[in-house]
């Protein structure tokens, strides 16, 4: 059913039109009761979207995706996946919907697209829906990341389905209103190179370079040209995510983007201490998406995609393997490039080879004195215009850090470099459990306060000193869950 009284926006369905085979025509469940928690008022605004409507029972209609303007089509998509190393030929939204396309302010193209919005034929065993909290936990992160400026998916709204739903406890349903670039993965490529259709994945990726990656198209070789820029952007990504201490918990192929954005934040946090080994997700047992272990990962992804390529790199099969293997050992140059750079903006320093040496030293002490990391860095802001104390009072000793401190100064650091790099506030695990429990109680004021902090994460401000401290004792280990 349509929308007949909403203001005039149109939802594009590109997606829907140019690749039938991966889109299957759906909408979202009726929600009993639906109630809207959050809406990034912002960022409807930069969707051309009215956010007076969009809290009208009409603007909650499309929010769940129950009805949707005319000439919509709502789709969940279908894509493949490497699942912690394993394959699964045929994942898909099973709880999602892409709404359709949006062109914003400045005249991008982005997906409106929900989680939680019910049950699709690729579901499997799960039930379609998702609740509060992890939506929530979605919503904040992304903001922050937004804010703290690396590429991420962005939420647009959460709203309460009036539903229970039966997770470990019976808990409130709620579904996410996500914007995106695009929602094209690593996996929408393996789904399509699985059904032997050439010419389906070469209509995926002249998509995809028409969308993301317009300037291969120029190339000799466009497709290799496309696997170039999909490396280039995760290298640079994942080095941001790394600088922050982000962890995102579940890199799975079908959660890599080919836009270079942050997707999917499932049982995803940042780092208190700092621990190279530091795992989150109940599931990921084995550490394999181990803070440490993800730039491997992102390139072990990186390789699925470049399989899926080989078709249409060259029609020699051993010529298109030589060529993505050649572009695929670029990723690691790349992205220790990317960290350097970034770790000698937060040290403060103007350039010297000495940024890898000085730089390790440091992750090694961080480590080894369980000093908390983002609180480390905003305090060597103050150390570098002459006051370390702060800095020294991170360590459980006072003179633990002073060697380190003492070859850092004499490098002459320079604080104006670090401020727009340095954040004081991230969504800090314990703060963001307090707001998810809250909220889930009926109690918005917590998530409110926490997303003041976080998004303006550079700007220290009165009355917010609580979050820019790390976990009490008693907030002891943590782990994080998908929700589903």
């Amino acid at each position: 059913m349509s929308i007949t009284s909403a203001p005039a926006f149109r939802l594009g369905n590109r997606f829907a039109r140019e690749l039938p085979e991966l889109a299957l025509a759906w909408t979202g469940e009726v929600a009993p009761e639906p109630r809207l928690l959050v809406l990034n008022e912002p960022l409807a605004a930069e969707l051309g979207l009215d956010p007076q409507w969009l809290r009208s029972a009409e603007g909650l209609e499309l929010l769940v995706g129950t009805k949707a303007p005319e000439g919509a089509t709502p789709v969940a998509q279908v894509y493949a996946g490497h699942q912690f190393g394993g394959y699964s030929p045929r994942l898909g939204d099973g709880r999602a919907l892409l709404l359709g396309e949006l062109t914003d302010a400045e005249g991008k193209v982005r997906d409106l697209h929900l989680k939680g919005s019910g049950r699709t034929p690729f579901a499997r065993a799960g039930d379609g829906l998702a609740v509060v909290g992890p939506m929530l936990r979605e919503y904040i992160v992304s903001e922050a990341m937004q804010a703290l400026g690396i590429p991420t998916t962005r939420s647009l709204a959460v709203v309460a389905t009036g539903r229970r739903v039966q997770r470990e406890t019976v808990l409130p349903g709620a579904v996410l209103a996500r914007v995106a670039a695009s929602h094209l993965r690593v996996g929408s490529f393996q789904y399509a190179r699985a059904t032997e259709d050439v010419e389906l994945l070469r209509r995926l990726a002249d998509h995809a370079i028409s969308r993301h990656h317009p300037e291969a198209k120029q190339a000799d070789r466009p497709y290799l040209a496309l696997f170039e820029a999909v490396a280039a952007a995760q290298a640079a990504l994942v080095a941001r995510w790394m600088l922050v201490g982000f962890v995102h918990g579940v890199m799975n192929t079908d959660n890599m983007t080919i836009s270079g954005e942050t997707i999917d934040y499932g049982p995803c946090a940042f780092l208190d201490a700092y621990d190279p080994a530091a795992v989150y997700s109940s599931i990921d047992h084995g550490g394999r998406y181990a803070y440490l272990n993800q730039p491997a990962i992102a390139e072990w992804n990186l390789a699925r995609l470049a399989e899926a390529l080989l078709p249409l790199i060259d029609d020699d099969q051993d010529k298109a393997v030589e060529l993505a293997v050649e572009t695929l050992r670029g990723f690691a140059g790349r992205y220790e490039s990317a960290w350097l750079s970034g770790m000698q903006a937060k040290l403060g320093l103007a350039g010297g080879s000495e940024v890898r040496e000085l730089s390790g030293d440091l992750l090694e002490l961080l480590g080894a004195k369980q000093v908390d990391y983002t609180a480390f860095f905003r305090s060597l802001i103050g150390a570098a215009r002459g006051d370390a104390e702060p800095t020294r009072r991170l360590f459980p000793e006072l003179v633990d850090g002073d060697d380190w401190l003492a070859r850092w100064k004499a490098r002459e650091p320079r604080a104006e470099l670090m401020e727009g790099v340095n954040p004081a506030y991230i969504p800090r695990n314990h703060l963001v459990e307090e707001a998810l429990a809250a909220a889930t109680g009926g109690d918005l004021d917590p998530l409110t306060r926490l997303l003041e902090a976080v998004t303006s994460p550079y700007e220290e401000r009165a009355g917010l000193e609580r979050y820019a401290v790390g976990a009490p004792p008693e907030f002891g280990s943590y782990q994080t869950f998908c929700g589903t």
